[in-house]
């Protein structure tokens, strides 16, 4: 029976492979319970790891052909559905960063006070203005990063520099902000 099911499951990869969406579609079927599991344990949340299952499934139908056996079908998907996990996360965490722009005073009123209205605008014009402060090569970094939510390969490629590069560079001028802020402060 395990020999059938093997023999099957190639069978079905074989055709997926050739391009045929019923046979894909088993082979989501078979593996999609995985998938999703591994990219909720991955995520801790629901909505994100049905995002990561789908997208997961939409990249192996593109990369497919290439696929060559050297693990097995459900290894490889791991693999792509850590990835996907990986990057729908930072790129949600992104997303629920607040931009620089929209800092928000904290409190629980529903309308923010006159003098919270006014600090935050204050904390904006620092932080604009230590941006700004900053060297065009640490600038750089910081928008892209910080502001866009690049990642660092991102970062580095639109620089052409190396990714370490871009991490020391992001990490200087996170320093020079956090010193030039804190100055500021005292």
């Amino acid at each position: 029976m395990a020999d059938r099911n093997v023999e099957e499951g190639r069978e079905l990869l074989e055709r997926a492979q050739n391009g045929d969406e019923g046979a894909f579609s088993e082979l989501v079927r078979i593996h999609q319970s995985e998938v999703f599991t591994l990219a909720l344990r991955l995520l801790g949340n629901y909505e994100l790891a049905a995002d990561a299952a789908q997208e997961t499934f939409i990249r192996a139908w593109r990369a497919l052909p290439k696929f060559r056996g050297d693990a097995a079908l459900s290894t490889w998907l791991h693999r792509i559905t850590v990835n996907t996990s990986w990057t729908l996360g930072r790129r949600a965490q992104r997303h629920n960063a607040a931009d620089i722009d929209e800092v928000a005073p904290i409190g629980h009123d529903t309308q923010p006070s006159p003098e919270a209205v006014a600090e935050n605008a204050e904390l904006q014009a620092r932080l604009r203005n230590a941006v700004t402060d900053l060297p065009d090569a640490h600038r750089a970094v910081v928008v892209l990063k910080d502001i866009y939510g690049w990642s660092h390969a991102e970062v580095a490629e639109s620089l052409d520099i190396s990714v370490t590069a871009a991490k020391v560079r992001l990490h200087r001028a996170r320093k020079r902000l956090k010193e030039s802020l804190w100055r500021e402060m005292v």
